[in-house]
């Protein structure tokens, strides 16, 4: 059973790094964000579906212009998918829009924003201290 696991595993880096280089390279429709990367795939055993994780870097409207031109564009990249990686079957492919990048990013900014005031209340604490004295 392990193996299996390893082959889909293998499965799912090859056919991530191909449609990172079909979507980067060969897709000039200008619906799709220059900044546009594959953050994960999951490819069904059964290899009849794969479901494409898309990260965008912009506000939501270029997220979602990005999506609906992948959506147009799919034959094709399911075409050059085929024609590059030799598998039984090649997958219907499914884009989704994953934001976790962007969510990270507002969550670090946060934490950032908290670390600052808190560092700036010590500081207040401390010159209080020294005026007490």
């Amino acid at each position: 059973m392990k193996k299996a696991n390893h082959k889909y595993e293998r499965v799912n880096g090859e056919v991530q790094r191909e449609l990172s280089d079909i979507i980067r390279m060969d897709i000039k429709d200008p619906r799709i964000a220059p900044l546009t990367s594959v953050t994960d795939v999951e490819v069904t055993p059964d290899l009849k579906f794969c479901k494409v994780y898309i990260s965008v870097l912009g506000d939501d409207e270029t997220g979602a212009q990005t999506i609906q031109g992948l959506k147009s564009a799919a034959g094709y990249i399911r075409r050059e998918l085929a024609r590059r990686i030799n598998l039984r079957n090649t997958p219907e492919l499914n884009f989704v829009l994953d934001n976790s990048i962007a969510y990270g990013m507002a969550m670090s900014k946060k934490i950032e924003e908290v670390m600052a005031a808190q560092d700036g209340r010590e500081d207040e604490a401390e010159e209080a201290g020294k005026e007490e004295e």
